[in-house]
Protein backbone atom coordinates (compact mmCIF):
# COMPACT_ATOMS: atom_id res chain seq x y z
CA UNK A 1 0.00 0.00 0.00
CA UNK A 2 0.96 3.02 -0.77
CA UNK A 3 0.68 7.06 -0.76
CA UNK A 4 -2.16 7.04 -3.13
CA UNK A 5 -3.90 4.58 -1.08
CA UNK A 6 -3.21 6.17 2.27
CA UNK A 7 -4.67 9.44 0.60
CA UNK A 8 -7.56 7.72 -0.42
CA UNK A 9 -8.62 6.72 2.73
CA UNK A 10 -7.95 9.95 4.30
CA UNK A 11 -10.30 11.56 1.78
CA UNK A 12 -12.74 8.91 2.12
CA UNK A 13 -12.45 9.59 5.95
CA UNK A 14 -13.06 13.66 5.39
CA UNK A 15 -14.90 14.72 2.25
CA UNK A 16 -14.19 18.60 3.17
CA UNK A 17 -10.47 17.69 2.70
CA UNK A 18 -9.35 18.89 -0.67
CA UNK A 19 -6.74 17.17 -2.71
CA UNK A 20 -4.65 18.79 -5.15
CA UNK A 21 -4.04 17.08 -8.10
CA UNK A 22 -0.20 17.12 -9.28
CA UNK A 23 0.53 18.00 -13.09
CA UNK A 24 3.77 15.82 -14.34
CA UNK A 25 5.63 15.10 -18.13
CA UNK A 26 5.62 11.54 -17.69
CA UNK A 27 3.06 9.50 -19.95
CA UNK A 28 -0.07 7.70 -18.13
CA UNK A 29 0.45 4.00 -16.54
CA UNK A 30 -2.62 2.02 -17.33
CA UNK A 31 -5.70 2.70 -15.19
CA UNK A 32 -4.48 6.47 -14.83
CA UNK A 33 -6.72 9.43 -15.75
CA UNK A 34 -6.20 12.85 -16.62
CA UNK A 35 -7.16 15.70 -13.59
CA UNK A 36 -7.52 12.54 -11.41
CA UNK A 37 -4.26 10.91 -11.12
CA UNK A 38 -2.29 13.70 -12.39
CA UNK A 39 -2.58 16.42 -14.68
CA UNK A 40 -0.85 14.99 -17.80
CA UNK A 41 1.40 17.98 -19.63
CA UNK A 42 3.77 18.08 -22.30
CA UNK A 43 7.12 19.35 -21.19
CA UNK A 44 6.77 22.15 -23.50
CA UNK A 45 3.13 23.00 -21.77
CA UNK A 46 4.85 22.31 -18.17
CA UNK A 47 7.61 24.79 -18.80
CA UNK A 48 5.17 27.57 -19.48
CA UNK A 49 2.95 27.10 -16.95
CA UNK A 50 6.26 26.88 -14.27
CA UNK A 51 7.55 30.18 -16.17
CA UNK A 52 4.44 32.03 -15.48
CA UNK A 53 4.29 30.81 -11.92
CA UNK A 54 1.78 28.67 -11.82
CA UNK A 55 3.51 26.01 -9.98
CA UNK A 56 3.89 26.29 -5.72
CA UNK A 57 6.52 23.65 -6.48
CA UNK A 58 7.88 22.12 -9.29
CA UNK A 59 11.23 19.65 -9.89
CA UNK A 60 12.88 16.88 -11.75
CA UNK A 61 11.62 13.98 -10.65
CA UNK A 62 13.31 10.62 -12.07
CA UNK A 63 13.34 12.33 -15.07
CA UNK A 64 9.72 13.51 -15.86
CA UNK A 65 8.63 17.29 -14.14
CA UNK A 66 6.05 17.09 -11.72
CA UNK A 67 4.74 20.12 -9.69
CA UNK A 68 1.98 21.36 -7.76
CA UNK A 69 -0.75 23.70 -9.81
CA UNK A 70 -0.71 26.86 -7.27
CA UNK A 71 -4.38 28.70 -8.36
CA UNK A 72 -6.43 25.90 -7.06
CA UNK A 73 -4.27 25.61 -3.81
CA UNK A 74 -4.47 28.91 -3.22
CA UNK A 75 -8.52 29.18 -3.72
CA UNK A 76 -9.22 26.19 -1.37
CA UNK A 77 -7.22 27.64 1.03
CA UNK A 78 -8.58 30.81 0.90
CA UNK A 79 -11.69 29.58 0.98
CA UNK A 80 -11.00 27.77 4.54
CA UNK A 81 -10.42 24.27 3.32
CA UNK A 82 -7.42 22.04 3.99
CA UNK A 83 -5.53 20.92 1.18
CA UNK A 84 -4.19 17.79 1.04
CA UNK A 85 -0.94 17.39 -1.59
CA UNK A 86 0.70 14.44 -2.05
CA UNK A 87 4.27 14.89 -3.03
CA UNK A 88 8.22 14.04 -3.08
CA UNK A 89 10.67 15.40 0.18
CA UNK A 90 12.52 18.28 -2.29
CA UNK A 91 8.51 19.81 -3.21
CA UNK A 92 6.95 19.14 0.89
CA UNK A 93 9.87 21.30 1.60
CA UNK A 94 9.05 24.02 -1.11
CA UNK A 95 5.95 24.14 0.17
CA UNK A 96 6.64 24.61 3.68
CA UNK A 97 8.93 27.66 2.51
CA UNK A 98 5.80 28.90 0.47
CA UNK A 99 3.08 28.21 3.37
CA UNK A 100 5.00 28.14 6.81
CA UNK A 101 1.75 26.78 8.35
CA UNK A 102 1.76 23.78 6.13
CA UNK A 103 2.01 20.49 8.18
CA UNK A 104 4.54 18.29 6.90
CA UNK A 105 4.11 14.27 6.99
CA UNK A 106 7.02 11.70 6.00
CA UNK A 107 5.34 8.78 5.16
CA UNK A 108 7.88 5.83 5.62
CA UNK A 109 8.44 2.68 4.69
CA UNK A 110 8.89 0.20 7.25
CA UNK A 111 11.98 -1.14 6.10
CA UNK A 112 14.10 -0.71 2.50
CA UNK A 113 12.99 -4.47 1.61
CA UNK A 114 9.33 -3.37 1.75
CA UNK A 115 10.08 -0.80 -0.54
CA UNK A 116 12.07 -2.57 -3.07
CA UNK A 117 8.79 -5.56 -3.21
CA UNK A 118 6.11 -2.56 -3.28
CA UNK A 119 7.81 -1.08 -5.98
CA UNK A 120 8.50 -4.00 -7.79
CA UNK A 121 4.89 -5.44 -7.19
CA UNK A 122 3.55 -2.23 -9.31
CA UNK A 123 5.18 -3.52 -12.57
CA UNK A 124 5.72 -0.23 -13.62
CA UNK A 125 9.48 0.20 -13.68
CA UNK A 126 11.99 -1.83 -14.78
CA UNK A 127 15.24 -3.03 -12.54
CA UNK A 128 17.15 -0.33 -12.67
CA UNK A 129 14.33 2.63 -12.32
CA UNK A 130 13.37 0.13 -8.99
CA UNK A 131 17.10 0.75 -8.03
CA UNK A 132 17.11 4.59 -8.82
CA UNK A 133 14.08 4.95 -6.43
CA UNK A 134 15.53 2.79 -3.78
CA UNK A 135 18.89 5.03 -3.35
CA UNK A 136 16.48 8.05 -3.92
CA UNK A 137 14.14 6.60 -0.88
CA UNK A 138 17.03 7.00 1.34
CA UNK A 139 18.50 10.37 0.54
CA UNK A 140 14.97 11.37 1.47
CA UNK A 141 14.55 9.75 4.54
CA UNK A 142 17.86 11.54 5.80
CA UNK A 143 15.71 14.53 5.47
CA UNK A 144 12.25 13.24 7.20
CA UNK A 145 13.97 15.52 10.36
CA UNK A 146 12.41 18.42 8.52
CA UNK A 147 9.00 17.11 8.61
CA UNK A 148 6.65 17.73 11.43
CA UNK A 149 5.69 14.00 11.90
CA UNK A 150 6.97 10.69 10.72
CA UNK A 151 4.61 7.76 9.89
CA UNK A 152 5.68 4.38 9.60
CA UNK A 153 3.53 2.74 6.66
CA UNK A 154 3.18 -0.82 7.86
CA UNK A 155 -0.48 -1.41 7.56
CA UNK A 156 -3.04 0.89 6.36
CA UNK A 157 -5.36 1.42 8.84
CA UNK A 158 -2.85 2.40 12.03
CA UNK A 159 -1.41 4.50 9.37
CA UNK A 160 -4.52 6.53 7.99
CA UNK A 161 -5.32 6.59 11.51
CA UNK A 162 -1.92 8.27 12.59
CA UNK A 163 -1.99 10.51 9.49
CA UNK A 164 -5.52 11.79 10.45
CA UNK A 165 -4.61 12.09 14.30
CA UNK A 166 -2.03 14.64 13.00
CA UNK A 167 -4.10 16.58 11.18
CA UNK A 168 -6.47 17.15 13.70
CA UNK A 169 -4.28 18.03 15.95
CA UNK A 170 -3.02 20.63 13.13
CA UNK A 171 -6.23 22.21 14.00
CA UNK A 172 -6.49 22.39 17.33
CA UNK A 173 -4.90 26.14 19.37
CA UNK A 174 -1.95 25.49 21.21
CA UNK A 175 -4.03 25.98 24.07
CA UNK A 176 -6.56 23.08 23.47
CA UNK A 177 -3.29 20.90 22.50
CA UNK A 178 -2.02 21.45 26.30
CA UNK A 179 -5.09 20.73 28.19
Amino acid sequence: MGKGTIVAELLARDPEIWYSVSATTRSPRPGERNGVDYWFMSREEFAKTRDRGGFLESFDVFGDLKGTPRQPVEEHLAAGRDVLLEIDVQGALAVKRAFPEAVLVFIQPPSQAVLEARLVGRGSDDPAQVARRLSEAAAEEALASRFDAVVVNDALEPTVAQVAAILDDSHRTPREQDG
